[in-house]
């Protein structure tokens, strides 16, 4: 753990792919094909301690969706990049707008598309049911699931590394 601490530390930038990491991976449609997303609310309160505490985020996604648009545009999350089947396109641009190296960034995926980007940052995360190339080359494989506090987990994982998640936590602790 002292070596995914250290990647962590300077994490200035937290990307995530969507689907089977925000969400679990499945996707829904109406009858009218309307597509339905469900994102988890501890990954979301996780994302917003993260801002709060210096950390920036942004989304690269192979599909886009307005299901995707609308969450990141609740959270805050500056920085959307939808259907980017290229991702290191989108990594690139990124890079160049913020002005951070790629040793400053983090990214979480689940899936091939994911590796150009992931073997890029400075810190790679996959979730349990990535495939197994994906999952090794990651510097760390969450113990929760995507769509199920995965990402909460790497937002806490990143926050006690940089000695920011106690502060986080303060407040809900108060009597």
């Amino acid at each position: 753990m002292h070596t995914v601490h250290a990647l962590a530390v300077p994490v200035r930038l937290l990307i995530l792919d969507v689907d089977g990491v925000l969400t679990d991976g499945q996707l829904y449609f109406t009858p009218a094909g309307e597509e339905i997303k469900a994102f988890n609310t501890l990954d979301g309160h996780g994302l917003k301690m993260l801002q709060k505490s210096g950390v920036a985020l942004a989304i690269i996604t192979g599909r886009a969706s307005g299901a995707t648009e609308h969450r990141a545009r609740a959270l805050g999350i500056d920085h959307l990049y939808m259907g980017s089947e290229g991702k290191r396109a989108a990594f690139a641009d990124l890079l160049a707008r913020t002005g951070l190296d790629a040793a400053a960034c983090a990214y979480v995926g689940d899936d091939v598309v994911d590796l150009p980007v992931m073997r890029q940052v400075g810190f790679a995360v996959a979730v349990p049911a990535a495939p197994d190339i994906v999952r090794s080359h990651a510097h760390y494989v969450t113990g929760r699931h995507g769509g199920h506090g995965a990402v909460r987990e790497v937002c806490e994982l990143i926050m006690q590394a940089q000695g920011t998640l106690d502060a986080a936590l303060a407040p809900y602790l108060e009597d």
